[in-house]
This record gives structure tokens, sequence and C-alpha cells, in this order.
């Protein structure tokens, strides 16, 4: 790839860091058209909201992502079938440990689901590497005239790489991106969107055990991600959001016109607390 396509491609992608999640899909598709030499690049690296299906075999929530599709159709972890069905193949498929290993990822990453989301959908895919073994843990939670906000969603993206390391370690790298989107209805303001992303990246070092093992050591490095981007989602977006909208101008309580942009900021900082409680 050279220079120039590269800066194609990387100012590409910070352009749709900062153009609104929920267009994503809309977004990308217009950059694919101008750039139809980097459609594949680019469908690998912006990471868009997560969609969810059910499982028609148990009635399950699943997320369906590039992690887990094969054409058109998409693998669940609960059955491990896919939907719709593939005509003459089987379809990319875990390994057998590798697969045992994903179902117990996924009733784990369940509980924890339900434990810190109360609700929404989850799915674990995990895929075999030459140095070890990669997974997708992802959450969406959707939040519908709830704490104060009238319709948003928190999108969850780990991505996990385990590499085998000299034969007695195991080197895990986590690398997270969070996608927010909120909407506060106000009757006289209309709609407020507050939407954006954040990544970052971690890593961990284990000594070498059994497959079951990968599970803490997993666990562990996801729950701590999320408490942390949890609490600079709230640093970031909400205090600046709260900043921006105290610096429009002084507000005078014994104004009317003023009254309004208190009431104004006063729905936004309720529906900004109820996301940060989530933690």
């Amino acid at each position: 790839m050279g220079d120039a396509t590269q800066a194609r491609l990387v100012s590409a992608i910070n352009l749709m860091r900062r153009l609104p999640p929920q267009d994503t899909e809309k977004n990308l598709h217009g950059l694919c058209a101008l750039l139809p030499d980097q459609q594949e690049e680019l469908f690998q690296r912006v990471d868009q909201p997560l969609k969810v299906s059910i499982d028609p075999t148990c009635n399950m929530g699943y997320i369906e992502c590039d992690y887990n599709r094969d054409g058109d159709s998409f693998r669940s972890p609960w059955s491990n079938q896919f939907f719709p069905p593939l005509e003459g193949d089987e379809g990319f498929m875990p390994s057998g440990p590798l697969r045992e290993l994903e179902d117990k990822f996924n009733t784990v990453f369940d509980a924890y689901r339900n434990l810190y989301y109360e609700g929404g959908v989850g799915s674990v895919y995990l895929w075999d590497l030459d140095t070890g073994f990669a997974g997708a843990f992802m959450i969406r939670k959707d939040v519908d005239r709830d704490r104060g906000v009238d319709k948003g969603s928190w999108n969850a993206i780990h991505i996990v790489d385990v590499a085998n390391k000299h034969g007695k370690t195991v080197q895990y790298t986590l690398t997270t991106t969070i996608i927010l989107e909120l909407e506060v209805l106000h009757p006289d303001a209309g709609s407020v969107k507050l939407g954006g992303y954040i990544t970052r990246k971690s890593e961990a070092n284990h000594p070498k055990a059994d497959m079951d093992a990968h599970i803490p050591h997993i666990g562990s490095l996801i729950e701590n991600m999320e408490i942390n981007l949890r609490r600079q989602v709230d640093e970031l977006y909400v205090q600046k959001t709260r900043e921006v909208i105290n610096k429009v101008r002084r507000l005078d309580p014994k104004n009317p016109h003023d009254r309004f942009g208190a009431g104004l900021a006063a729905d936004l900082a309720t529906a900004m607390a109820g996301r940060a409680t989530v933690e």
C-alpha cells in the first residue's frame, strides 16, 4: 500500500470516528464509493453498531457481525448453526476444543451481561490462529425511555488475541471499542442527540495452563476495561457536553427564556447520569 493510499485510508477512518454513530452504515457506504479500492480495508477497520438476531432453535438473541458471518448467513453461538442455512457448506467453524471453550464463554459472558447491563444481548465468537486463537466478545444494550433517555444504545466490542509466548507464557491483547448513541426529546427543543466512539487497548501475561484458564483471565481483562471506559465516557462525553451547554450562555433562573435552557441542561444531565449508573 503506497503512502498516498495509506494517507487516504487513515483520513477516511478518522473521518468516520467523528461522524454520528447512528449514520455509520450510510457514511461507510459513501466512503466506499469514493475509495472503491479500499472497501475491504474500510469494512475491516471501521466498527459499526451491532445488529441483533434471534436463533429460532432456542429463541435466544445473538449478535450479527463479521466474526460470525459466512456470505449472507450468520452463525449463532447457541446452536452453532448458520441462519439462513448455508447450501452445501458447513461454513467457517472453530475447531472442536475451541468450540467447547466458546460455548463456556457464552454461558459466562451471558451471566456477566445480565449482571452488569440488566438486559441487552451478548455473544462470543472464537477462531483459530497459528499462534493461538482470537475472540470477539460483544454486547449491545438498547435503552427506550429509561433513566431520562428516550432512545439510545451502548455497543461494546472486545477483540482478544491470545498468543502462546515461548511455550510457558500466554499473552492476552485486548482491543475494545465502545459506540454510544443517546437521544433526549425535549418538548420545546425537540431532539438532542449525543454519540461517539472510544477505543482503548490493554495487555496481560499469564502462565500457560489448560483451556478453561482462559475464562477468568479474559473475563477480568474485559471487566476492568469496561469499568475504565465507562468512567472515560463520562469524563470525555458527558462532562464535555455539560460544559458546552453551560457556556452557550449564562442562565438566569428568573428569566423565562433561561429557565427553558436550564430545563434542557437538566434533562441532558439526568440522561448522562443514568448512563453512568450502568457501571
